[in-house]
Protein backbone atom coordinates (compact mmCIF):
# COMPACT_ATOMS: atom_id res chain seq x y z
CA UNK A 1 0.00 0.00 0.00
CA UNK A 2 0.73 3.75 -0.45
CA UNK A 3 0.42 6.62 2.06
CA UNK A 4 -0.50 8.77 -1.48
CA UNK A 5 -3.96 6.86 -1.16
CA UNK A 6 -6.65 8.80 1.43
CA UNK A 7 -9.08 6.42 2.69
CA UNK A 8 -12.37 8.47 4.24
CA UNK A 9 -13.89 6.82 7.21
CA UNK A 10 -16.72 8.13 9.07
CA UNK A 11 -17.74 7.52 12.45
CA UNK A 12 -21.43 6.33 12.30
CA UNK A 13 -23.67 6.70 15.29
CA UNK A 14 -22.22 8.58 17.94
CA UNK A 15 -23.84 5.93 20.69
CA UNK A 16 -23.18 2.58 19.00
CA UNK A 17 -19.27 1.21 18.07
CA UNK A 18 -18.10 2.60 15.63
CA UNK A 19 -15.67 5.39 17.24
CA UNK A 20 -14.34 2.40 19.31
CA UNK A 21 -13.10 0.31 16.53
CA UNK A 22 -12.21 3.53 14.12
CA UNK A 23 -9.80 4.45 17.83
CA UNK A 24 -8.56 1.17 18.41
CA UNK A 25 -7.90 0.37 14.52
CA UNK A 26 -5.71 3.30 14.55
CA UNK A 27 -3.84 2.99 17.84
CA UNK A 28 -0.28 2.72 17.68
CA UNK A 29 -0.51 5.18 14.11
CA UNK A 30 0.52 1.91 12.01
CA UNK A 31 -2.36 2.26 9.17
CA UNK A 32 -1.28 5.90 8.87
CA UNK A 33 2.12 4.75 7.33
CA UNK A 34 -0.17 2.63 5.07
CA UNK A 35 -2.21 5.38 3.70
CA UNK A 36 -3.57 8.79 4.83
CA UNK A 37 -6.85 8.72 6.95
CA UNK A 38 -9.74 11.05 6.88
CA UNK A 39 -11.98 10.62 9.74
CA UNK A 40 -15.26 12.37 9.26
CA UNK A 41 -16.70 12.56 12.57
CA UNK A 42 -17.50 14.54 16.20
CA UNK A 43 -13.88 15.25 17.85
CA UNK A 44 -16.32 15.32 20.95
CA UNK A 45 -17.47 12.19 20.63
CA UNK A 46 -13.89 10.94 19.65
CA UNK A 47 -12.09 12.37 22.57
CA UNK A 48 -15.32 10.70 24.36
CA UNK A 49 -14.44 6.96 23.65
CA UNK A 50 -10.94 7.88 23.65
CA UNK A 51 -10.15 8.99 27.33
CA UNK A 52 -12.84 5.78 28.28
CA UNK A 53 -10.57 3.18 26.17
CA UNK A 54 -7.11 3.45 27.92
CA UNK A 55 -5.41 3.00 24.84
CA UNK A 56 -1.58 1.90 25.26
CA UNK A 57 -1.17 4.48 22.17
CA UNK A 58 -3.74 7.04 22.38
CA UNK A 59 -4.79 8.11 18.75
CA UNK A 60 -3.68 11.49 18.14
CA UNK A 61 -5.79 13.57 15.90
CA UNK A 62 -4.96 16.28 13.56
CA UNK A 63 -8.09 18.46 13.15
CA UNK A 64 -8.11 19.62 9.47
CA UNK A 65 -11.30 21.67 7.35
CA UNK A 66 -10.90 19.38 4.49
CA UNK A 67 -9.68 15.98 2.97
CA UNK A 68 -7.49 18.37 0.62
CA UNK A 69 -5.20 19.57 3.79
CA UNK A 70 -4.99 15.63 5.06
CA UNK A 71 -1.57 15.21 5.95
CA UNK A 72 0.42 12.42 5.34
CA UNK A 73 1.68 10.65 7.72
CA UNK A 74 -1.12 11.54 10.46
CA UNK A 75 -4.72 10.58 11.40
CA UNK A 76 -6.92 13.51 10.13
CA UNK A 77 -10.25 14.58 11.31
CA UNK A 78 -12.80 16.53 9.23
CA UNK A 79 -15.29 17.99 12.05
CA UNK A 80 -18.98 17.74 11.07
CA UNK A 81 -22.04 18.24 12.84
CA UNK A 82 -22.68 18.89 16.14
CA UNK A 83 -19.14 20.00 18.27
CA UNK A 84 -21.04 19.96 21.50
CA UNK A 85 -22.76 16.38 20.80
CA UNK A 86 -23.92 14.64 23.36
CA UNK A 87 -22.68 11.22 23.68
CA UNK A 88 -25.06 8.49 25.40
CA UNK A 89 -23.10 5.35 24.86
CA UNK A 90 -25.47 2.29 24.04
CA UNK A 91 -28.88 4.23 23.67
CA UNK A 92 -30.70 5.22 20.75
CA UNK A 93 -31.03 9.07 19.72
CA UNK A 94 -31.72 11.43 17.12
CA UNK A 95 -28.92 13.20 18.18
CA UNK A 96 -26.72 10.22 17.09
CA UNK A 97 -28.78 9.82 13.79
CA UNK A 98 -27.74 13.40 13.11
CA UNK A 99 -24.04 12.97 13.33
CA UNK A 100 -23.99 9.82 11.13
CA UNK A 101 -25.44 11.90 8.34
CA UNK A 102 -23.71 14.94 8.65
CA UNK A 103 -20.54 12.72 8.43
CA UNK A 104 -21.73 10.62 5.72
CA UNK A 105 -22.94 13.81 3.53
CA UNK A 106 -19.33 15.76 4.29
CA UNK A 107 -17.48 12.49 3.10
CA UNK A 108 -19.66 11.64 0.11
CA UNK A 109 -18.91 15.50 -0.96
CA UNK A 110 -15.48 14.65 -1.35
CA UNK A 111 -15.63 11.07 -2.38
CA UNK A 112 -17.71 12.91 -5.61
CA UNK A 113 -14.85 15.43 -6.09
CA UNK A 114 -12.25 12.97 -5.98
CA UNK A 115 -10.23 14.47 -2.48
CA UNK A 116 -10.36 10.96 -1.04
CA UNK A 117 -10.27 7.81 -3.16
CA UNK A 118 -12.58 4.80 -1.24
CA UNK A 119 -14.87 5.47 1.71
CA UNK A 120 -15.46 3.36 4.94
CA UNK A 121 -18.34 3.56 6.87
CA UNK A 122 -19.03 3.06 10.53
CA UNK A 123 -22.63 1.47 11.08
CA UNK A 124 -25.38 3.94 11.52
CA UNK A 125 -28.87 3.03 13.30
CA UNK A 126 -31.42 2.96 10.03
CA UNK A 127 -34.14 4.14 12.42
CA UNK A 128 -32.01 6.85 14.02
CA UNK A 129 -30.80 8.60 11.35
CA UNK A 130 -34.06 9.31 9.32
CA UNK A 131 -35.05 12.63 9.17
CA UNK A 132 -36.76 15.18 6.43
CA UNK A 133 -33.26 15.46 4.55
CA UNK A 134 -32.27 11.46 5.12
CA UNK A 135 -34.83 8.99 4.33
CA UNK A 136 -33.04 5.69 2.94
CA UNK A 137 -33.09 2.10 4.07
CA UNK A 138 -29.44 1.93 4.92
CA UNK A 139 -25.72 3.28 3.46
CA UNK A 140 -26.10 1.32 0.49
CA UNK A 141 -29.82 2.98 -0.79
CA UNK A 142 -28.11 6.40 0.08
CA UNK A 143 -24.91 5.73 -2.22
CA UNK A 144 -27.51 4.44 -5.21
CA UNK A 145 -28.76 7.88 -5.00
CA UNK A 146 -25.40 10.28 -4.77
CA UNK A 147 -22.85 8.15 -7.11
CA UNK A 148 -23.15 6.66 -10.64
CA UNK A 149 -23.63 2.70 -11.05
CA UNK A 150 -26.21 0.40 -9.99
CA UNK A 151 -24.85 -0.57 -6.20
CA UNK A 152 -25.25 -4.75 -5.22
CA UNK A 153 -24.40 -5.22 -1.63
CA UNK A 154 -21.15 -8.10 -1.55
CA UNK A 155 -20.10 -9.22 1.71
CA UNK A 156 -16.66 -10.59 1.27
CA UNK A 157 -13.99 -12.53 3.68
CA UNK A 158 -10.91 -14.55 2.71
CA UNK A 159 -13.00 -17.33 3.04
CA UNK A 160 -16.32 -16.55 0.79
CA UNK A 161 -17.97 -13.69 -0.90
CA UNK A 162 -21.61 -13.52 -1.64
CA UNK A 163 -23.44 -11.33 -3.47
CA UNK A 164 -27.23 -10.02 -3.06
CA UNK A 165 -30.18 -9.93 -5.44
CA UNK A 166 -32.17 -8.12 -3.25
CA UNK A 167 -31.19 -5.63 -0.62
CA UNK A 168 -33.31 -4.68 2.24
CA UNK A 169 -36.74 -5.67 0.84
CA UNK A 170 -39.20 -7.55 3.43
CA UNK A 171 -39.22 -10.98 3.09
CA UNK A 172 -42.77 -11.03 2.49
CA UNK A 173 -41.70 -8.98 -0.70
CA UNK A 174 -39.11 -10.84 -2.35
CA UNK A 175 -40.50 -13.30 -4.74
CA UNK A 176 -42.23 -10.98 -6.08
CA UNK A 177 -39.78 -8.93 -6.52
CA UNK A 178 -37.50 -11.30 -8.77
CA UNK A 179 -37.36 -11.65 -12.29
CA UNK A 180 -35.04 -12.95 -14.53
CA UNK A 181 -34.14 -9.95 -15.54
CA UNK A 182 -33.08 -8.70 -12.58
CA UNK A 183 -30.95 -12.18 -11.60
CA UNK A 184 -29.07 -12.00 -14.79
CA UNK A 185 -28.24 -8.57 -14.39
CA UNK A 186 -26.85 -9.63 -10.95
CA UNK A 187 -24.96 -12.41 -12.11
CA UNK A 188 -23.23 -9.74 -14.60
CA UNK A 189 -22.57 -7.53 -11.89
CA UNK A 190 -20.88 -9.70 -9.68
CA UNK A 191 -19.14 -11.34 -12.61
CA UNK A 192 -17.84 -8.42 -13.12
CA UNK A 193 -16.81 -7.38 -9.68
CA UNK A 194 -15.16 -10.26 -9.33
CA UNK A 195 -12.91 -9.04 -12.12
CA UNK A 196 -12.28 -6.10 -11.92
CA UNK A 197 -12.59 -5.28 -7.85
CA UNK A 198 -10.79 -8.85 -6.92
CA UNK A 199 -8.27 -9.90 -9.48
CA UNK A 200 -10.73 -13.00 -10.10
CA UNK A 201 -9.89 -14.54 -13.42
CA UNK A 202 -13.22 -16.83 -15.41
CA UNK A 203 -15.09 -16.68 -12.17
CA UNK A 204 -17.12 -19.05 -10.83
CA UNK A 205 -20.50 -17.79 -9.80
CA UNK A 206 -22.99 -20.39 -7.46
CA UNK A 207 -26.35 -19.09 -7.68
CA UNK A 208 -28.70 -19.79 -4.37
CA UNK A 209 -32.52 -21.02 -5.06
CA UNK A 210 -35.28 -19.35 -3.40
CA UNK A 211 -37.32 -22.13 -2.06
CA UNK A 212 -36.54 -24.76 0.17
CA UNK A 213 -35.05 -27.67 -1.17
CA UNK A 214 -34.48 -25.73 -4.59
CA UNK A 215 -38.49 -25.53 -5.09
CA UNK A 216 -38.17 -29.74 -5.01
CA UNK A 217 -39.34 -29.58 -9.12
CA UNK A 218 -42.31 -26.94 -8.77
CA UNK A 219 -43.64 -28.76 -5.48
CA UNK A 220 -42.49 -25.78 -3.25
CA UNK A 221 -42.29 -23.48 -5.62
CA UNK A 222 -41.96 -22.77 -9.18
CA UNK A 223 -39.41 -19.75 -9.13
CA UNK A 224 -36.70 -22.12 -9.21
CA UNK A 225 -37.82 -23.78 -12.73
CA UNK A 226 -39.54 -20.53 -14.24
CA UNK A 227 -36.88 -17.79 -13.03
CA UNK A 228 -34.05 -18.66 -11.63
CA UNK A 229 -32.49 -21.72 -13.67
CA UNK A 230 -33.38 -19.40 -16.82
CA UNK A 231 -31.20 -16.72 -15.70
CA UNK A 232 -28.49 -18.77 -15.26
CA UNK A 233 -28.82 -20.19 -18.58
CA UNK A 234 -28.87 -16.74 -20.28
CA UNK A 235 -25.73 -15.63 -17.91
CA UNK A 236 -23.84 -19.02 -18.79
CA UNK A 237 -24.72 -18.86 -22.77
CA UNK A 238 -23.18 -15.22 -22.42
CA UNK A 239 -20.06 -16.51 -21.25
CA UNK A 240 -20.29 -15.99 -17.52
CA UNK A 241 -19.63 -19.50 -15.63
CA UNK A 242 -22.97 -19.23 -12.99
CA UNK A 243 -23.93 -22.42 -12.15
CA UNK A 244 -27.20 -23.16 -9.83
CA UNK A 245 -29.79 -22.84 -8.38
CA UNK A 246 -28.11 -24.46 -5.20
CA UNK A 247 -30.32 -25.04 -2.14
CA UNK A 248 -29.05 -23.13 0.22
CA UNK A 249 -28.84 -25.44 3.03
CA UNK A 250 -26.99 -28.34 2.45
CA UNK A 251 -24.91 -25.79 0.15
CA UNK A 252 -23.65 -24.04 3.02
CA UNK A 253 -23.75 -26.81 5.49
CA UNK A 254 -21.46 -29.14 3.17
CA UNK A 255 -18.57 -26.80 2.31
CA UNK A 256 -19.53 -26.67 -1.28
CA UNK A 257 -19.21 -22.56 -1.26
CA UNK A 258 -15.67 -23.07 -1.26
CA UNK A 259 -15.48 -24.60 -5.06
CA UNK A 260 -16.78 -21.16 -6.17
CA UNK A 261 -15.82 -17.38 -5.88
CA UNK A 262 -18.78 -16.05 -5.14
CA UNK A 263 -22.27 -16.60 -4.09
CA UNK A 264 -25.28 -14.84 -4.85
CA UNK A 265 -28.28 -15.03 -2.59
CA UNK A 266 -31.51 -14.05 -3.64
CA UNK A 267 -32.67 -12.15 -0.62
CA UNK A 268 -30.78 -10.30 2.57
CA UNK A 269 -30.27 -13.03 5.45
CA UNK A 270 -30.29 -16.04 2.80
CA UNK A 271 -27.20 -14.88 2.05
CA UNK A 272 -26.22 -12.81 5.25
CA UNK A 273 -26.99 -15.07 8.16
CA UNK A 274 -24.19 -17.91 6.45
CA UNK A 275 -21.88 -15.78 5.58
CA UNK A 276 -21.59 -13.89 9.21
CA UNK A 277 -21.96 -17.02 11.23
CA UNK A 278 -18.81 -18.38 9.49
CA UNK A 279 -16.92 -15.41 9.21
CA UNK A 280 -17.47 -12.69 11.71
CA UNK A 281 -15.11 -10.15 10.60
CA UNK A 282 -16.32 -9.75 7.02
CA UNK A 283 -16.70 -6.79 5.08
CA UNK A 284 -19.30 -5.19 3.29
CA UNK A 285 -18.70 -3.91 -0.24
CA UNK A 286 -21.40 -2.09 -2.65
CA UNK A 287 -19.76 -2.83 -5.92
CA UNK A 288 -20.91 -1.91 -9.27
CA UNK A 289 -20.73 1.92 -8.32
CA UNK A 290 -17.97 4.63 -9.18
CA UNK A 291 -16.56 4.62 -6.52
CA UNK A 292 -15.69 2.67 -3.65
CA UNK A 293 -17.27 1.88 -0.26
CA UNK A 294 -17.31 -1.03 2.23
CA UNK A 295 -17.69 -1.15 5.49
CA UNK A 296 -17.68 -3.75 8.63
CA UNK A 297 -20.35 -6.33 8.27
CA UNK A 298 -21.83 -5.38 11.84
CA UNK A 299 -24.12 -3.26 12.86
CA UNK A 300 -24.15 -0.48 15.58
CA UNK A 301 -23.95 -3.08 18.54
CA UNK A 302 -25.75 -0.71 21.47
CA UNK A 303 -25.56 -3.55 24.04
CA UNK A 304 -21.58 -3.20 23.96
CA UNK A 305 -21.12 0.62 23.43
CA UNK A 306 -19.18 2.20 25.54
CA UNK A 307 -17.56 -0.84 27.21
CA UNK A 308 -14.49 -0.80 25.56
CA UNK A 309 -14.84 -4.20 24.24
CA UNK A 310 -16.11 -4.29 20.74
CA UNK A 311 -13.82 -5.87 18.29
CA UNK A 312 -11.78 -3.68 15.51
CA UNK A 313 -10.93 -6.26 13.18
CA UNK A 314 -14.14 -6.37 10.86
CA UNK A 315 -13.32 -2.50 10.43
CA UNK A 316 -9.86 -2.95 9.90
CA UNK A 317 -10.06 -4.98 7.13
CA UNK A 318 -12.82 -2.88 5.48
CA UNK A 319 -10.30 -0.70 5.78
CA UNK A 320 -7.71 -2.83 4.08
CA UNK A 321 -9.87 -4.27 1.40
CA UNK A 322 -10.77 -0.11 0.55
CA UNK A 323 -7.37 0.31 -0.32
CA UNK A 324 -7.05 -3.26 -1.72
CA UNK A 325 -9.70 -2.93 -4.53
CA UNK A 326 -9.03 1.10 -5.39
CA UNK A 327 -5.63 -0.73 -6.76
CA UNK A 328 -7.39 -3.87 -8.50
CA UNK A 329 -9.35 -1.52 -9.73
CA UNK A 330 -6.57 1.00 -11.19
CA UNK A 331 -4.84 -2.28 -12.44
CA UNK A 332 -7.60 -3.33 -14.67
CA UNK A 333 -8.44 -0.37 -16.04
CA UNK A 334 -4.41 -0.21 -16.81
CA UNK A 335 -4.73 -3.77 -18.32
CA UNK A 336 -8.12 -2.99 -20.15
CA UNK A 337 -5.83 0.46 -21.49
CA UNK A 338 -3.03 -1.77 -22.78
CA UNK A 339 -4.09 -5.08 -23.42
CA UNK A 340 -1.41 -7.87 -23.74
CA UNK A 341 -1.50 -10.35 -26.10
CA UNK A 342 -1.97 -14.12 -24.47
CA UNK A 343 -0.78 -16.99 -26.43
CA UNK A 344 -2.72 -19.32 -24.51
CA UNK A 345 -6.73 -18.65 -24.99
CA UNK A 346 -9.90 -20.56 -25.77
CA UNK A 347 -9.84 -19.71 -29.53
CA UNK A 348 -13.12 -18.36 -29.80
CA UNK A 349 -14.77 -22.09 -28.55
CA UNK A 350 -18.43 -22.08 -28.27
CA UNK A 351 -19.38 -23.32 -24.40
CA UNK A 352 -22.69 -24.66 -24.16
CA UNK A 353 -25.02 -25.13 -21.45
CA UNK A 354 -25.11 -28.74 -22.24
CA UNK A 355 -21.48 -29.44 -21.62
CA UNK A 356 -22.47 -28.84 -18.12
CA UNK A 357 -22.23 -31.82 -15.56
CA UNK A 358 -26.12 -32.31 -14.65
CA UNK A 359 -25.56 -32.35 -11.01
CA UNK A 360 -23.19 -29.24 -10.91
CA UNK A 361 -25.70 -27.56 -12.42
CA UNK A 362 -28.96 -28.74 -10.93
CA UNK A 363 -27.59 -29.62 -7.17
Amino acid sequence: MSNKLKIGITQGDTNGIGWEVILKSFTGGHLAELFTPVIYGSSNAANYYLKGLNLEEPVRFTIVDSAEHAQTGKVNLVECGDKNLNITPGKPSKAGGEAAAAALRRAIDDLKADKIDALVTAPIDKEMIQSADFQYTGHTEFLAKELDGEPMMIMTSELMRVGLVTIHVPVAEVASKLTKELIVERIKQINASLCEDFGVVRPKVAVLALNPHAGDGGLLGKEEQEIIKPAIVEAYEEGILAFGPFASDGFFASGQFKKYDAVLAMYHDQGLAPFKTLTPDGVNFTASLTKVRTSPDHGVAYDIAGQGVADEQAMRNAIYEACDIVRRREAWQEWNNNPLEHFEREKGRDISIKDLPEQEHND
